[in-house]
């Protein structure tokens, strides 16, 4: 789209190791929609800016590029986890956030963080939730007691394709957990939220 166009050439460049990042993304990898991409990207970077977190949280990995995105806006000191359930990705993914000049700040964890982060003494300013659909309630569930005061927590793909206004089949589980993840943080009393309709949608929330 022209707008779409518009929007890329006017504001900040993704910067040439993101741009090849995203090429081998999407050539070598299924799915390759699933990064976050130059728009997002850039809005990563300067919530990241903004807020100034030290502990960061990552739900999904996947190709490393909004992790790389986030790491670029962190100060000294700050760190990144990011984790990622299926190990057969860490093989493409690992180099390319090794080889950054970010990849200090970025940890990465390998399985499922439903198990892994309860383990962790660690209170997160920030949380970016872009991991299976269906579990988007049990991370918000296991995020919140885990955010300081005034932390954010940001949670992608919250409009799906529009299709989060419809009825759906039973077997749209994914579907059916961003419906129910809506809901909820919708009546939640303990969070400010407002709903971006950047790309597949971006809910910023704010813990009171």
């Amino acid at each position: 789209m022209e707008l779409d166009k518009y929007i890329l050439d006017h504001i900040d460049p993704e910067g040439e190791y993101l741009h090849q990042l995203w090429r081998a993304t999407q050539m070598k990898l299924s799915y390759g929609q699933m990064a976050s991409g130059h728009l997002q990207g850039r809005l990563l970077k300067m919530l990241v800016r903004m807020i100034r977190p030290q502990r960061v949280l990552e739900l999904g990995m996947f190709s490393g590029y909004s992790a790389l995105s986030m790491a670029e806006g962190l100060e000294d000191g700050a760190e990144l986890h990011t984790f990622e359930v299926f190990d057969e990705i860490e093989d493409f993914t690992r180099p390319w956030i090794e080889g950054s000049p970010y990849g200090k700040y970025i940890h990465i964890h390998i399985g499922d963080a439903l198990d892994l982060v309860p383990q962790m003494d660690v209170m997160w300013d920030l949380a970016f939730i872009d991991a299976d659909k269906r579990e988007y309630v049990q991370y918000y569930e296991m995020i919140l007691p885990r955010l300081r005061k005034g932390g954010y927590i940001l949670a992608d793909n919250t409009l799906w394709y529009g299709r989060i206004t419809e009825e759906v089949r039973e077997s749209d589980l994914q579907t059916i957990g961003l419906q129910k993840f809506n809901d909820m943080v919708a009546q939640d009393d303990r969070v400010e939220k407002v709903i971006l309709p950047l790309r597949d949608g971006l809910t910023v929330i704010r813990k009171k």
